[in-house]
């Protein structure tokens, strides 16, 4: 689960045939360049080919569109097996396929997982909304705000869900195209609440938090060992979305909505980002990008980066990586029948 999932499982010595030496591995990233996804696979690249037998060159490649399901598809469809093309997915991804998206054309079980990142999540608003700090959150019930929105079956399903469980009147604007895009309509003044994922925020956001043109009031929370919600630790000092619920409407919440709702958190942030390659890709290549992120993860430099970069999340491999995978790429029945069902009242999706 997000943050207590320990990256020291063992791993298979990689085969000394294993050797990228003057090959040039591309990783796809199926969103615009500057996002969460993108700030995640650049931090960790130049870490990985130094770690991976022959110091091979990595490139990114943003292949965005539909959500992310373009890039995603034209990987499904035509990726090699030899080590040598590597996709970044994101929540954005696994929602369409957990909702049975018609434009999703790919599978999970046609891939394996080599490396997962767990996230948080931070709602800010605009100053000029007239609270500043979390306290004041329940001042903004009874007021419209505008929220830009990559689409309601994206990452944003959570936070746009979370924003109606509180009780409050956001406008989403479908059509942005990527979290960063987002970021700058609200820093245009053309939305008035967003939410980025820890590592954008950190990038893009704490600076406006600086300034005074952004005012930090949750986070989504995070997961402790035993599956709970708790306050994020990467953000101590803000409460969770359960908090500023159980303070709105005076009691915990519960029901079929709060349920659905922490199922499908649970599978976009626990295993927010995944870097998956085809299933038929040969068992050394597997060992040996395996045994490259754990040489990685010990790399002093990394270490001295990595929060600064992405926030105190560790990178999970091996077991613990599979684990958070199946939880990814999966979800109880009921809660997303549930999910299909408020998505078509809500915003006339049918799924």
């Amino acid at each position: 689960m997000m943050l207590m999932v320990s990256v020291g499982a063992l791993v298979t010595p990689a085969s000394a045939d294993v050797d990228f030496s003057g090959q040039t591995i591309e990783w796809i990233i199926p969103f615009r360049e500057g996002g969460g996804s993108d700030t995640w696979a650049r931090f960790n690249a130049p870490f990985l080919a130094r770690h991976l037998p022959g110091n091979p060159e990595i490139v990114i490649r943003n292949v965005p569109g539909g959500s992310s399901t373009k890039g995603v598809n034209r990987y499904a469809q035509g990726a090699p097996a030899n080590g040598l093309s590597l996709l970044g997915t994101s929540a954005s991804t696994q929602f369409p396929f957990l909702l049975g998206d018609s434009r999703v054309r790919y599978d999970y079980a046609q891939w394996r997982v080599l490396m997962v990142y767990p996230t948080g999540g931070i709602v800010y608003v605009r100053p000029e909304l007239g609270v500043s700090r979390p306290e004041e959150l329940a001042q903004l019930r009874g007021k419209r705000l505008v929220y830009g929105s990559q689409g309601a079956t994206s990452l944003d399903l959570v936070p746009l869900l979370g924003f109606e469980l509180l009780g409050l009147d956001v406008r989403p604007i479908f059509g942005i195209r990527g979290r960063s895009a987002a970021q700058l309509a609200f820093q245009r003044g053309d939305a008035t609440i967003d939410f980025q994922t820890s590592a954008a925020y950190f990038r893009n956001v704490e600076p406006l938090v600086a300034a005074g043109e952004a005012i930090p009031l949750f986070t989504l929370g995070a997961l402790n060992s035993a599956g709970e919600l708790v306050r994020d630790p990467q953000f101590p000092d803000l409460p969770h979305l359960g908090e500023v619920y159980a303070t709105i409407h005076g009691k915990p919440p519960s029901g079929l909505d709060w349920d659905s709702w922490f199922a499908f958190f649970s599978a976009g942030f626990g295993a927010q980002k995944l870097l998956v390659v085809p299933r038929t890709t040969p068992d050394d290549v597997i060992a040996a990008y395996e045994a490259a992120f754990e040489r990685m993860q010990r790399d002093p430099e990394y270490l001295a980066r990595r929060t600064d970069a992405l926030g105190a999340y560790e990178q999970v491999t091996g077991d613990a990586a599979e684990r958070l995978y199946r939880l990814a790429s999966d979800v109880p029945d009921r809660p997303r029948q549930w999910i299909k069902a408020w998505l078509r009242r809500t915003y006339n999706l049918n799924i």
